[in-house]
């Protein structure tokens, strides 16, 4: 069954950093649109066969707009490059209801958020949602440059800006992120949130793991990662098709399907969104995504099918 989608218009747009262009949606029919907790993304549909996934950036407590900052990347795929190009006030569009794979704990003593560049989108809907809980948090921003950053102005200014963090590099060596200052020992309730360039979640997760942050205490949402092809071939019987696909050394699970026909739903094709998911019938995957949970992954029971290989010579799936 289709998902059912969100007719909404763009009610504004406002370029920020240079690059980021930040949106507000609403609902096209004029009523409130759909309650979405912090952390939470939606499915924009840019273009037909684009869909791309976009945290939502603004207050969690404002029902009648979605608020959007999409980074234009110059390795585009079709996705930003259409955003900025064709979303204008008045412009129409559909996305999907809002997911959340990345939530706020709700038990949590404190909260340290640590984002870098765009990754900054979902933790201000965090700090939003914390501070009108009362809760203890901090909000620490990382990026190249001030004046090249989106939403800083407004973080500075909003009401919990005294829990705010900013970390660029060109203002001075005094004011750069200390990583294993700003984690600290972690204190029992103590939850980390981090999203950002693939190589900076790297460090800020291993740092907090040097510092002994629990796994089951360190969060984190990944927008954009490299798919490693590498690896020995292998086979999967596609049930579903009634096709055997023989995957090559140094293809991808996804290439070789779509060269026997066989369709794929896709969209980010990076292992980050969970679009491709499909069921695994017999075998071993050998996961290499970032959208299942290490609990899901040990199971073995989905394969996320842009990015991930087979440990076993041979797979059955559900495609």
């Amino acid at each position: 069954m289709s998902e059912a989608l969100l007719d909404v218009v763009v009610r504004s747009c406002q370029i920020q950093g240079g690059e980021v262009l930040v949106l507000e949606l609403a609902a096209a029919n004029g009523q409130a649109l759909p309650r979405f907790a912090a952390g939470a993304h939606v499915d924009l549909h840019v273009a037909p066969g684009v869909v791309r996934q976009y945290s939502l950036c603004g207050d969690p407590a404002m029902a009648n707009v979605y608020r959007l900052g999409v980074l234009k990347d110059a390795r585009s795929r079709g996705g930003s490059s259409a955003v900025h190009a064709q979303l204008q006030p008045g412009t129409t569009t559909r996305i999907s209801t809002p997911r959340n794979l990345f939530p706020l704990v709700s038990d949590a003593r404190r909260s340290l958020l640590i984002g870098g560049g765009i990754g900054i989108t979902p933790l201000i809907a965090m700090a939003h949602a914390l501070h009108a809980r009362g809760e203890d948090f901090e909000l620490h921003y990382r990026g190249r440059s001030r004046s090249r950053c989106a939403f800083v102005d407004e973080l500075l200014a909003a009401p919990f800006a005294a829990h705010v963090f900013t970390h660029f590099s060109d203002d001075g060596a005094d004011r750069q992120l200390d990583l294993a200052q700003v984690l600290g020992s972690p204190a029992a309730g103590t939850h980390l949130y981090t999203c950002g360039p693939a190589g900076f979640m790297d460090w800020v997760i291993d740092g907090a793991r040097q510092q002994g942050y629990d796994a089951g205490h360190i969060h984190f949402e990944y927008f954009q990662a490299e798919v490693d092809t590498r690896g020995q071939g292998f086979e999967v019987q596609a049930v579903r098709s009634g096709k055997t696909v023989q995957v090559q050394p140094g293809q991808s699970l996804l290439q070789a399907l779509r060269a026997e026909g066989i369709a794929v739903e896709v969209s980010c094709e990076q292992g980050v969104c969970g679009t491709c998911l499909c069921d695994v019938l017999e075998g071993e995957p050998d996961h290499r995504d970032h959208y299942l949970t290490d609990e899901e992954k040990q199971s073995n029971e989905q394969i996320v099918v842009c990015c991930s290989r087979a440990r076993s010579a041979r797979l059955v799936l559900d495609i």
